[in-house]
């Protein structure tokens, strides 16, 4: 394993990918991850759907107008649910599962990329989260929130420049 920092450093927004399939081992890793984000009062909100189908994948790559293309030269798609019939914080809950998933895909060796859903429409100005919602057969209550996109990396970012840190949005003791 990266130093923790490190891997924070080196985990960048991957685009493009391979067409080389990801291991069951890594995915089912990567869920393990998931599984183990914390919930408010434990009351375990989200919940997960995985899309290999490359069918699938290019329908839920339009399902908003504008940064899902990239869903369609995905390997997998976590689509990340909240039920807020569990808990009043379950868009913090599945935001934390969904950067656990990211970080663990990064250790992998994985490119990934969050996809914004919830509050997002496509060009007709339906709502994102309705296509998603139709196309996956996912019930009511559950709220769609994002799709983490992963593969194996068809590009190369640099890591992140800690001398770009925007060390002025730090404020100690008060304001």
């Amino acid at each position: 394993m990266k130093d923790f920092h490190e891997l924070l450093r080196t985990r960048r927004s991957t685009r493009r990918y391979t067409d080389e399939e990801i291991s069951p081992e890594d995915v089912k890793c990567i869920m393990e991850a998931a599984l183990m984000a914390p919930s408010s009062k434990r009351s375990l909100s989200w919940e997960f759907v995985l899309v290999e189908d490359t069918a699938m994948l290019e329908r839920l790559s339009v399902c908003k107008e504008h940064g899902a293309k990239l869903i369609a030269g995905a390997k997998l798609a976590v689509v990340v649910l909240g039920d807020p019939t569990k808990s009043d914080v379950w868009i913090e809950d599945a935001s934390i599962a969904a950067t656990l998933i990211q970080l663990q895909a990064e250790e992998a060796g994985l490119g990934s990329c969050w996809v914004q859903i919830r509050s997002r429409f496509d060009e007709n100005g339906e709502s994102a989260e309705d296509n998603v919602r139709e196309l996956l057969n996912i019930p009511l209550p559950m709220q769609v929130l994002a799709i983490i996109a992963l593969g194996h990396k068809g590009e190369e970012k640099t890591p992140f420049d800690l001398e770009k840190a925007a060390w002025e949005k730090v404020h100690i003791g008060q304001w």
